[in-house]
């Protein structure tokens, strides 16, 4: 059995009697430095860190032994509980939480905990704790995580959004600094500890879901337009943690709009463009989503972690590149295309004729003056195969 106790900045006096008695009986003990320091006499000195690297040895590291682990807190929220569970299964694996970081936050805060997202930045890139609105508890790297995402905040226009770092939650160490992404820009407080979360509230706050006003994204007019990418979201069906391939991604809106429409939805976005891959980067950072930008494709396609998903977006007339992409898509994967010109539309139909699936063309029109009247603009109509891998 692997007995995983949570610890937290108050060590062993804040456990409660059956984490105390666990530990009591444990003849060896894995854990961080910092969390195998927390523990006292009372616990067997055969205290083991963690090897570097620790996923790799995880698997062969504990044999049939029976073993104890600390973690901090609550070993279930972004902890090596979880990963544990994953790699021996729940019926080898106990664990004992101790109060959450994210809870001790919020208690600190006066934030409801449903009503607060929690963003990990321990392994994640800082970026990705950038939003357009809201509130989160962002759990820190290091004692660096709170000035970078400050930074991060205000090169995106987010400079007034207020930020609290939170050091040792629950210890007698605990301490808080409060301030803004603005004034911690080019120098936040001065020694902050390792151990440290940051509550923020987003400023300003204008959060929208999904189909965003093309205004939002910077572009040089290669972008699917709100409209069309609505209807190219819906036939690409987006669930939960699925990562998506965005082909002639252009300014990058529907990689962006994918990784913003469910829980740990990410993509890879190939572009060939130099000048359309920076701005794409912009884009990524300034909403904070998780998207692999690359060159362009098919010639980029090697190595990208297997889609869920493909959208074709720029590109398809390229010789080799829609076959280059069916090849990779797994059985079961959806592929959409969209097609503008009467030689994108002949490849799709090909390919339709071939794969079967769906076409779809939509035509849509914007009011706009002609004189003192309102008349309609018609927009460039575009055809949509989208087709399941049989």
């Amino acid at each position: 059995m692997i007995t995983v106790v949570g610890i937290g900045a108050d060590g062993m006096t804040g456990l409660s009697q059956t984490s105390r008695d666990e530990l009591g009986r444990a003849t060896v003990v894995y854990g961080s430095p910092r969390q195998l320091e927390l523990l006292d006499g009372s616990v067997t000195p055969d205290r083991r860190e963690w090897p570097s690297p620790m996923l790799p040895a995880l698997p062969t590291l504990f044999g049939d032994a029976d073993v104890h682990v600390v973690a901090s807190g609550d070993p279930m929220l972004h902890g090596i509980g979880a990963t544990l569970i994953r790699l021996f299964g729940k019926q080898r694996v106990r664990v004992l939480p101790h109060v959450s970081s994210v809870t001790l936050a919020c208690a600190r805060m006066g934030w409801t905990v449903p009503d607060t997202e929690v963003i990990s930045l321990v392994t994640a890139e800082p970026h990705t704790a950038v939003r357009r609105g809201g509130r989160a508890v962002v759990l820190s790297r290091d004692a660096q995580t709170p000035v970078t995402l400050a930074q991060l905040l205000d090169e995106s226009g987010r400079g007034d959004s207020e930020l609290t770092i939170l050091e040792q939650l629950g210890g007698p160490g605990e301490r808080r600094h409060d301030g803004t992404a603005r004034d911690w820009a080019s120098a936040g407080p001065m020694g902050v500890d390792d151990l440290n979360v940051v509550a923020v509230v987003y400023r300003p706050d204008d959060r929208r879901a999904h189909a965003l006003p093309d205004e939002a994204f910077a572009h040089d007019g290669q972008l699917t337009k709100q409209s069309i990418r609505a209807v190219t979201l819906a036939a690409l069906g987006p669930r939960p943690g699925e990562l998506l391939w965005d082909v002639g991604s252009g300014s990058g809106s529907i990689a962006i709009e994918w990784s913003r429409s469910a829980p740990g939805c990410s993509a890879v976005a190939f572009e060939r463009d130099e000048q359309r891959r920076d701005r794409l980067v912009g884009n990524v950072t300034a909403f904070g989503v998780r998207v692999d930008v690359r060159g362009g494709a098919p010639e980029a396609l090697d190595g990208a972690v297997e889609p869920d998903a493909i959208f074709i977006g720029g590109g398809v007339t390229q010789p080799g590149l829609l076959q280059a992409c069916f090849d990779r898509l797994p059985a079961g994967g959806r592929l959409v295309v969209n097609a503008v010109t009467l030689e994108s539309e002949a490849v799709v139909a090909q390919w339709y004729s071939k794969e079967g699936g769906e076409v779809r063309r939509y035509q849509h029109y914007q009011g706009g003056a002609i004189g003192g009247f309102t008349g309609w603009r018609p927009a460039l109509p575009v055809t949509q195969w989208a087709v399941v891998k049989r």
